[in-house]
């Protein structure tokens, strides 16, 4: 079944259009129209709102709906990652958007910094993009069930050109990690290169390492520093910024995915959803022991 995201401008007059063409892409909700449908993909969940088992053709799909303005505020502050974790990986753009184009650069770069900071100083091209595609489910309920324990590896085994095109430039355009030979990198690993990466980190992400770190201080009757750098290399020497970012992740994807699952089961429908989720069982059964 391939995934579709549609990222359009106007929500409810998508789903009034798309409702009135292809009723049967619906669950009952369809029935209460597009306003009720578009409440529900905006207040529940990571603002998307899914039909899957749609034949087009030959063809099985499924496809998202989701505002641009949504997508753009994932990719740009990471307030859900569940879009932006999605295009961490090879896509295919089937149509482009200047403000969707220009965000996705500054969430490929917020991958790369965050996967970067996670790593040691020396590390080959494959576990850099490992680290990148599993950002995204760090938290994520379905990786503990129904999703095979393998998938991150197979995405980027499968797919080491693709990800080369998409984050080599970036890299490139890093002072401060280098390809070195036979697909190693190198990276400068001095506090005030973490510090200044934790700097650039999306306003979400950053936002929530600062505040683990920000609770440490307070415990120990240390003041905050007022200089943003001063409390990023704060953050660096405690030696404690991997759990930060590791425990910030958690939390910005957990309560999305589990909310976006269980408006899936409204979306769907009861049958296609017992069908989706037998097919994810089966899978999970089935995995290489």
């Amino acid at each position: 079944m391939i995934d579709f995201i549609f990222a359009v401008g106007h929500t409810q007059h998508w789903h009034s259009l798309n409702i009135n063409q292809n009723r049967k892409h619906y669950s009952y909700l369809g029935t209460l129209g597009s306003g009720a449908v578009t409440m529900l993909q905006e207040n529940l969940g990571a603002g998307v709102y899914y039909n899957p088992y749609v034949k087009i053709d030959d063809m099985m799909i499924k496809y998202g709906v989701v505002s641009i303005d949504k997508m753009c505020k994932d990719l740009l502050n990471w307030e859900t990652l569940y879009l932006a974790g999605r295009m961490h990986k090879p896509v295919k753009i089937l149509k482009d958007d200047p403000r969707v184009r220009l965000a996705q650069q500054v969430n490929l770069a917020s991958a790369l910094r965050t996967a970067l900071l996670l790593l040691p100083k020396d590390f080959t091209e494959e576990i850099l993009y490992t680290t990148i595609s599993s950002l995204s489910y760090k938290g994520d309920f379905r990786t503990y069930f129904g999703e095979n324990p393998n998938k991150i590896k197979n995405v980027v085994s499968k797919q080491m050109k693709q990800f080369n095109l998409l984050y080599g430039g970036l890299i490139q355009g890093l002072p401060t990690v280098n390809f070195v030979a036979n697909g190693m990198l190198q990276q400068d690993d001095s506090p005030k290169a973490k510090a200044q990466m934790i700097q650039k980190l999306p306003r979400v992400l950053k936002h929530k390492i600062q505040e683990e770190h920000r609770m440490v201080l307070a415990s120990k009757g240390i003041q905050w520093p007022i200089d943003d750098l001063e409390a990023c290399k704060s953050i660096v020497n405690s030696g404690n910024y991997i759990e930060y970012i590791n425990t910030s992740l958690k939390e910005i994807v957990f309560r999305p995915t589990l909310s976006q699952s269980l408006k899936g089961i409204l979306t769907a429908g009861l049958s296609k959803s017992v069908k989706y989720t037998s097919s994810k069982i089966g899978k999970w059964i089935s995995r290489p022991q």
